[in-house]
């Protein structure tokens, strides 16, 4: 593939990361609203880009090749703008809202790629993974280093997503992780699987590395509803990063249990996202899944050579 790469949002911490691995490969172009606050990305030209301004976004799509989106604004507004034009999108969103309402484009000349990132993303094709061997019911455990400094726009996402938590469960992680309590999230993955692989359900679980923070996440739904309660826990979470930065993702059916763990979930997301650029060529036109077309064999080989590890039939220790 040839051409430009528009990552919006690449100043954040999973554009950084995607805009960073692209840049050795394709000519990139990093947009966001003040780019002469961030640091340079390597190898990348610098755009400032307002989304609220449609003649802006018209004129940074002109050359364009592909857009990777790394932020939750006007997804649905950015995807059909590139897809009218033949431009390939790519979008790395956990929203379920904000995914459905993509899904509804339609396009014969580009191909608008979604659940791309780590959850969703690699979730999605671990859980193709258990599909394929006849799992009709997939639960997917995510736990998360508290370690791990996040942007802004996600850490909103994150605790306006608490007042989602459902029922807890019990997941098997890889050793040294072991058995742990996860609470139902409502990352967009278990919403769209049971239609993309056609099983019967998919659940998602979301938790820490610290069980003492796991254990407080179904408390915090009703706090959280108190505007300056949430504005003071996101400037503590802001500044305050404590635990590790280790994760692991896991899906679990017919009697199959595979998982993807490493460090710095941002940095896997990012990854993830620029390998999915790269497969775009000879994917078909339209509006997909990464587990529709993308085979996870291959994929997530490719993945474990930054570092990360597969882990099929794994015994949790």
């Amino acid at each position: 593939m040839t051409g430009r790469v528009l990552v919006i949002g690449g100043y954040g911490a999973v554009g950084r990361e995607a805009a960073t691995a692209l840049a050795g490969r394709f000519a990139v172009t990093v947009a966001g609203r003040h780019p002469e606050r961030a640091a340079p990305v390597p190898g990348a030209t610098a755009l400032r880009l307002d989304l609220g301004d449609a003649s802006a976004l018209d004129a940074a799509l002109d050359g364009a090749d592909t857009v990777l989106m790394c932020v939750d604004r006007d997804n649905a507004r950015v995807a059909r703008a590139c897809l009218e034009r033949g431009v390939h999108y790519v979008d790395v969103t956990a929203s379920h809202p904000v995914v459905a309402e993509i899904e509804g484009l339609e396009s014969a000349r580009a191909t608008a790629l979604l659940s791309v990132g780590l959850v969703p993303g690699v979730t999605n094709l671990l859980a193709r993974m258990c599909a394929d061997t006849g799992a009709d019911a997939i639960d997917i455990a995510v736990l998360l280093g508290t370690g791990e400094r996040h942007g802004a726009a996600a850490l909103a996402w994150t605790l306006d997503a608490v007042a989602g938590i459902g029922p807890s469960w019990r997941a098997r992680f890889p050793a040294p992780h072991g058995t742990r309590t996860v609470h139902r999230f409502p990352f967009s993955d278990q919403y769209t699987l049971p239609r993309t692989l056609g099983v019967a359900r998919a659940r998602t679980g979301l938790c820490l590395d610290s069980r003492a923070l796991t254990a407080l996440l179904p408390r915090a739904r009703t706090p959280l509803r108190v505007p300056r309660v949430r504005a003071a826990v996101e400037r503590v979470l802001a500044r305050v990063h404590t635990g590790g930065d280790g994760f692991a993702v896991t899906a679990t059916g017919g009697g199959r249990s595979v998982a993807f763990t490493g460090r710095r979930q941002s940095r896997a997301t990012g990854l993830a996202a620029a390998l999915a650029v790269e497969r775009l060529p000879g994917l078909p036109p339209g509006v997909h899944h990464i587990e529709e077309v993308i085979d996870p064999r291959g994929y997530l080989a490719a993945l474990t050579d930054y570092g990360f590890t597969l882990h099929d039939h794994y015994d949790a220790g």
